[in-house]
Formats: C-alpha cells, structure tokens, sequence
C-alpha cells in the first residue's frame, strides 16, 4: 500500500492518518476526530481515517445518521466528506468481533489491520493521530 500525498506546487503536505477508538459512547471525542478528518479533506489534504473498537459501527448505514452531539455538525455529513476525499478503514479484528463483514459498511470502506495501518502510519510524511 503507498501512502497518499498531495503535492502543492512542488511542497510535499503530509498525509493525515487518524485513528478513531471511541464510539457513540464517548460521542465528543468520536466527534473531534470525524471534525479533523473532514476539515482536513476539505483543505485538500490526504486523509486516512481508521476505526477501531466501538467506532466501527459508525461504517454500518445509518449509525452516523443517529448519532447526536449538541452544537456539532452531523456526524453523517463529516463521514461523507471523507468518504468522498479520503480513505475510511475498519479495522480487521474490530469488524470479526462485532461480526461485521465488508458488505456490512458503506460502501467504499475498505477493512484492514494493523500491517496496513502501520504502514501508512511510518510512511515519509505521515501524522498520525488517535482518539
């Protein structure tokens, strides 16, 4: 797998990969990194949002539409975004534990584990972060 990049006029920009760990039952912190992952697609950075844990469910359909935070934009509306700019991953062993297949998520979701994920993470000009 190689790691996406946008070249602005010959400035190497990092590619974003973010982890997301928390579900709807830590709906702020699932919030702030839809929020990040979305922004930075709408800046025209390359983005790589993963969920794990309880976050994968937020890949089924119609999981992110009923989710709620006060004074947060939709949660459907941020996962839109990065499915249309970036790249959305649910994680291998998340997904088995929770007897989800591939056909299970939105489409374009891809599932993959921790070769994958470390490999976009230790990729030149990568930033990783984790909620």
């Amino acid at each position: 797998m190689v790691a996406l990049t946008l070249d602005y006029g010959g400035v190497m920009s990092r590619t974003l990969v973010i982890k997301l760990t928390a579900g709807a039952d830590e709906p702020e912190r699932a919030n702030q990194a839809f929020t990040v992952a979305a922004t930075a697609v709408a800046s025209g950075a390359a983005v790589s949002l993963w969920l794990t844990g309880e976050a994968v469910w937020f890949a089924v359909p119609g999981r992110a539409e009923s989710f709620e935070l006060p004074h947060a934009a939709p949660l459907a509306d941020l996962l839109s975004a990065v499915l249309a700019g970036g790249t959305l991953t649910v994680c291998t062993q998340c997904a088995k534990r929770r007897e989800l297949t591939e056909a299970d998520l939105l489409p374009g979701t891809r599932v993959a584990g921790a070769p994958a994920f470390t490999e976009e993470i230790l990729a030149d000009n990568a930033q990783a972060i984790v909620y």
